[in-house]
């Protein structure tokens, strides 16, 4: 090799060196301290070992204006490439806090913008890790467009190659919108926050005193307003997070999710399902139970665990099938149907929808909850939400009602009518327009009303009542009209959930030619 080559080689081997220091050794150190980790290291945890394929390390800002052209660093303060989890390959972006504190530059963005494209060509999920101080504000609008930039490429892959933000530091400003358009969004706790305007304009323009962790931490935004789907103790949970969510999902929407092993027995009986339903129709039980009792393994992945609890949603397989499992929680406020738990399983049904996995949805629901509050913020209009997502859903749905399946709540819930497949039911079951108590007090009420003695009144009541639960309070009523397609003993779920999955794995329903539909939002 002569020494021109080897001085160049030299030179290319020196500027890696550089580029992989990102903002030097002291804001790594500083970096460390705050018990995060530098925008490669997140890389190499993330992905197989020696996967990674770097792209754009060389590229550096264009930024001449407020002092800039003396400052300037490889990689520009975001590294770019693709790897595989698990043999699977996926695109990646990981911004890096120690260069500009991980600002958005014009050629930051465009490093983005890249693997995003690539990702849509080749049909392979994107995950983002995000830990940024916002736009680079020496570089004015030029900034707010790569963001824009990076926004619309979102919106085009939105169901067509999962999305996934790990947020690992700040995202603050216009930079909390990519995260909000993906799909799943994890936080780490203590150490990162998303909001749209941070505490000191907070201060100045409302006047409320408030820490960067009470407005935007992972603690407000997986238990309030469910913008984080999973929240993790530190960025290696948070990793391994991913890297099992991914493990449940496809490439992309003509794909399906990959089979995995299963030698869990389809036909395995579980006992304890036929006795876990309390006689007492108002008492709560776990459904988690219920689900642990069914699923391979009694292994699932909880999607929004902490906000909405009434209603679960995530993903579990049923002899290696991926599915995405819905479940109304009686043992929070009656697994009631209310604005969050209809927005929460309405935007996971759609997801679901999107890459192909089938729907199981397990029902115990009283209705919809009353009440002013839940009227003036619009439950009807979020409530049709979730009726939307599982009447435009054409992947496989496979419905058992437990217990209770009451007024218009039983129709939404993936009921035959909104075009469930194989609707199973309990022997316990109860389908009808609303409880006993309620019906008989609207449907005899001037009766009642004219009887006097109050002890004659609580004795019909009861009577009647009784009358009700032995007409309606039952399956049978609903499956003499074929709206169930069996009464099943609960005891062998697991089994029926997996033989119809088999049944319907070649499903195929369409909707009809549109530009998109108009969701109700």
């Amino acid at each position: 090799m002569s020494s021109i080559q080897e001085q160049k080689i030299q030179e290319l081997i020196s500027l890696r060196e550089r580029a992989k220091l990102g903002g030097g050794e002291k804001r790594i150190e500083a970096q460390h301290k705050k018990g995060k980790f530098t925008a490669r290291e997140r890389i190499e945890m993330m992905l197989d070992e020696g996967s990674f394929e770097e792209f754009d390390m060389f590229v550096s800002h264009r930024c001449i204006d407020f002092g800039l052209e003396k400052e300037s660093y490889l990689s520009d303060g975001v590294v770019t490439g693709y790897g595989t989890i698990d043999g699977r390959l996926v695109f990646l972006f990981s911004q890096d806090f120690t260069v500009f504190g991980g600002s958005l530059s014009e050629m930051f963005a465009a490093k983005i913008c890249k693997v995003m494209d690539m990702a849509m060509k080749v049909g392979a999920p994107v995950i983002g890790i995000n830990d940024s101080g916002g736009a680079r504000i020496q570089e004015g609008v030029k900034s707010l467009g790569g963001y824009a930039e990076i926004f619309q490429r979102n919106i085009m892959a939105s169901g067509v190659i999962p999305q996934i933000s790990a947020i690992f530091g700040p995202c603050a400003g216009g930079a909390v919108y990519s995260p909000a358009l993906t799909d799943f969004i994890i936080m780490t706790k203590n150490t990162s926050y998303m909001f749209v305007t941070g505490p000191k304009v907070v201060k100045t323009v409302t006047n409320e005193t408030v820490t960067s962790e009470e407005l935007g931490g992972a603690g407000v935004h997986s238990t309030k307003s469910g913008v984080a789907h999973f929240v993790a103790e530190n960025e290696e949970e948070g990793i391994l997070l991913i890297r099992k969510l991914l493990s449940y999902l496809p490439q992309n929407n003509l794909e399906e999710a990959p089979i995995a092993p299963c030698d869990d027995p389809i036909d395995r009986l579980e006992d304890s399902l036929n006795e876990i339903i309390p006689e007492n129709a108002n008492k709560p039980y776990d459904v988690k139970e219920v689900i642990e009792a069914i699923v391979d393994y009694g292994e699932y992945l909880e999607v929004q665990r902490d906000f909405a609890p009434n209603i679960i949603t995530g993903f579990a397989r049923f002899n290696g099938v991926s599915v995405g499992l819905i479940a109304n929680q009686p043992k929070y406020l009656a697994g009631v149907l209310d604005i969050n738990a209809s927005r929460k399983a309405a935007r996971f049904v759609r997801f679901c929808d999107a890459f192909n996995i089938p729907l199981v949805t397990l029902v115990d629901v009283p209705g919809f909850l009353p009440g002013t509050n839940q009227e003036y913020n619009g439950i009807i209009i979020h409530g049709a939400k979730l009726l939307f997502a599982y009447g435009e859903a054409t992947v496989p749905k496979i419905t058992i009602i437990l217990r209770k399946a009451y007024g218009g709540a039983y129709d939404v819930m993936s009921s035959k009518h909104l075009r469930g497949d194989i609707n199973y039911a309990w022997p316990n079951a109860e389908i009808a327009v609303m409880g006993p108590k309620g019906a008989i007090e609207v449907l005899l009420s001037r009766e009642l009303d004219s009887i006097e003695d109050e002890k004659a009144k609580v004795e019909m009541l009861v009577k009647k009542e009784q009358e009700y639960k032995e007409k309606f309070a039952n399956p049978y009523v609903a499956a003499k009209f074929g709206y169930i397609d069996d009464v099943i003993e609960p005891r062998n779920t697991r089994f029926r959930i997996i033989r119809a999955l088999q049944a319907l794995a070649t499903k195929k329903d369409v909707n009809p030619p549109k530009k998109h539909s108009n969701l109700p939002l």
